[in-house]
């Protein structure tokens, strides 16, 4: 993640600039914009991070609040929105863009050097998250699917999907270096869902490995031909399953 930084304000007021000035200080690329929809709307390559400030002008704020909440839900490129404001303004705040998809608030008067230590953090929690490699979980059982994310987390970056078909919307839309795939799911099992995602360019190469309860050799045997990686039984204890996928990614490395 860069350090780049989009201020938003119902008006550049002294506090603003100040602000810009001591983000700045600390290299920081800040971009100040007085809220409006429209000019939000035609910004190109907008930051991922954002400060909304907000001050006596709430109410001008509220469309670009409404705007900001639907490129969040969307999944933009802006994903953290963070809100400075007293106690009134940032309620009025939460009433059009919820907790849950805030980033987090400052309480003003605005102690720079907490707000620069807080987004510091997250760009190199962001830079670190970046570096390991991400995996993709698709099971119905959602059991299984929190215990795999649990004793996957530590060392790699966990999608879920509790089917094929949200599997597939998932992977429109992120890259993944793995997928753990069950076998057998209603609608449409694994092998149907590996079926799918050997058939476009865009996924016909991505390492699957099926994980399943059944070791019959049939089962086995019926999809070699789409050629998973490997053929992992869920019985297995959590640290043969773990130096599976770590031997795994050790092998791709070596290849590079």
């Amino acid at each position: 993640m860069d350090k780049r930084v989009l201020l938003l304000c119902s008006a550049e007021t002294f506090m603003v600039n100040a602000m810009r000035k001591n983000l700045e200080e600390e290299h920081y690329a800040v971009d100040v914009m007085v809220a409006n929809v429209n000019e939000l709307s035609k910004m190109q390559n907008r930051p991922q991070i954002v400060l909304v400030y907000m001050d006596k002008d709430v109410d001008k704020m509220k469309d670009v609040l409404v705007y900001l909440k639907d490129l969040v839900e969307d999944d933009s490129e802006i994903n953290l929105v963070y809100f400075v404001g007293n106690p009134d303004d940032l309620e009025v705040s939460k009433k059009v863009f919820p907790d849950q998809l805030a980033a987090g608030s400052f309480l003003r008067p605005l102690n720079v050097k907490i707000l620069v230590e807080k987004l510091n953090n997250v760009v190199e929690s962001n830079e670190f998250e970046k570096e390991k490699k991400h995996i993709l979980v698709v099971d119905d059982d959602g059991t299984m699917l929190r215990t795999l994310k649990l004793w996957l987390s530590d060392k790699y970056t966990v999608y879920m999907a509790n089917s094929g078909v949200n599997a597939i919307s998932l992977l429109a839309k992120n890259k993944v270096d793995l997928i753990l795939l069950d076998y057998e799911m209603p609608v449409v099992n694994g092998p149907q869902v590996l079926e799918m995602l050997r058939s476009e360019p865009s996924t016909k190469d991505t390492p699957v490995m099926f994980l399943t309860a059944r070791n019959d050799k049939e089962s086995v045997l019926s999809v070699m031909d789409l050629k998973p990686e490997k053929y992992l039984l869920k019985t297995m204890p959590p640290d043969v399953l773990m130096k599976n996928i770590d031997d795994f990614f050790a092998e791709q490395r070596g290849k590079i």
